[in-house]
């Protein structure tokens, strides 16, 4: 072999390996972010507290435009858990954060009254349905089944979804929606949880009940009128909850709809996972727990999660201030960033993060710092 050949395969060698390198380096989505920037405060005139869920608007209606963010508040002013009543809009264009909905404490046909939690959606359609896990203490000590909540695009209340299958609304809504037909996914994770105080003799923390859910609701939206729920399949159960002192509960709070359009991912805090459940779409029975995606690592008890334009799981975490990035297909976490390093918690961001959601656009998301009542942007 002639010594020029020989320097051209050795280049060309060097040249696979540093793309090789190149191409290793880029391992996700979170590696595309690099600025944090806070937009706004997520208190409004009432003072609640405690932002909770994240939604983009769909479309434009009443007072909202389409790409608002839509943040709602689980504590009221005394900064109790389980009694915030409000939703807030905030648009991106104008920088302008105002007060879509002010619910009542209490509200016919919703047992307990009114704390809203993470599972919040708005269809196409403009109706909005929010889940309540209402306490009158700000502990599950006095919780109560609670329910789903219909407002119009006003922000006004509608009617309440209540029932056996409901039991604490929990996590953040994964939506497939369609306009005149709608499929939601709401986990339930308040089945006979008691207060805080009940523990666990060996562990020495708040018993563990293994009674959560996920529900699949099936609407059918008319025209002009509210949505009507045809159906409601448990797909889930035997899920992990407890109470906390801290965070009311910890229970099944991430879900998402995978590529696939029938794979659901639930985040499992307690188990420090994340678990699929298969054919969640159609399936007409329970998967029971599901089937463990990752575990551990870099997952310090999983809370919010949202879908990535490349298919990746964005995790957040309660313990820290880390999103980890997760490759569901693969079952591997792929990278975690800081997006809350504040020293004032231990670890750095403990207890800060828990909404997030994507942009419009795909190249960045938005999420709430609780501990500062603030929405962020990530890109």
């Amino acid at each position: 072999m002639s010594r020029f050949i020989t320097t051209t395969l050795a280049m060309l060698a060097v040249t696979f390996i540093a793309g090789a390198a190149y191409a290793d380096e880029q391992k996700g989505f979170l590696e595309t972010i690099h600025h944090h920037v806070t937009l706004t405060t997520t208190i409004p005139g009432n003072g609640d507290l405690n932002p909770y869920a994240l939604v983009i608007a769909p479309v434009s209606a009443g007072p909202i435009q389409k790409d608002d963010v839509l943040i709602d508040n689980f504590n009221n002013i005394s900064n109790l858990q389980g009694t915030g009543t409000t939703i807030m809009d905030y648009n991106p264009a104008t920088r302008h954060i105002s007060t879509l909905a002010k619910l009542p404490q209490h509200i016919a046909g919703c047992p307990g009254g009114v704390g809203l939690t993470t599972a919040m959606a708005m269809l196409k359609s403009g109706w909005i349905i929010v889940g309540s896990t209402p306490s009158t203490d700000g502990t599950t000590r006095t919780k109560s089944a609670g329910c789903l909540l219909v407002l119009d695009s006003n922000g006004k209340f509608v009617n309440a979804i209540a029932g056996p299958k409901i039991n604490d609304p929990w996590g953040n809504v994964a939506i497939i929606d369609h306009g005149s037909t709608a499929t939601l996914f709401v986990s339930m994770a308040g089945f006979d949880v008691p207060g805080p105080e009940v523990k666990d003799p060996e562990s020495g923390f708040p018993v563990t009940i293994k009674k959560a859910t996920v529900l699949r609701l099936d609407l059918s939206i008319p025209e002009g009128k509210p949505p009507v729920f045809k159906s409601q399949t448990v797909v889930a159960n035997g899920l992990n909850s407890r109470a906390n002192k801290d965070a009311f509960l910890i229970g099944p709070t991430g879900l998402a709809i995978g590529l696939d359009g029938k794979t659901l991912y639930v985040s499992d805090g307690v188990g420090n996972r994340v678990v699929a459940i298969d054919d969640a779409t159609t399936r007409t029975n329970t998967a029971g727990t599901g089937r463990e995606v990752t575990q551990g690592g870099l997952l310090q008890r999983p809370l919010a999660m949202c879908m990535a334009p490349n298919g990746h799981l964005l995790v957040t975490n309660a313990i820290n201030g880390q999103l980890v990035e997760i490759d569901p297909i693969a079952g591997k976490q792929v990278y975690a960033q800081w997006i809350d390093a504040d020293q004032a918690q231990s670890p750095p961001g403990n207890g800060d993060l828990f909404g997030i959601v994507m942009k419009p656009d795909g190249k960045g998301f938005y999420y709430v710092e609780d501990d500062m009542n603030t929405l962020v942007l990530a890109q």
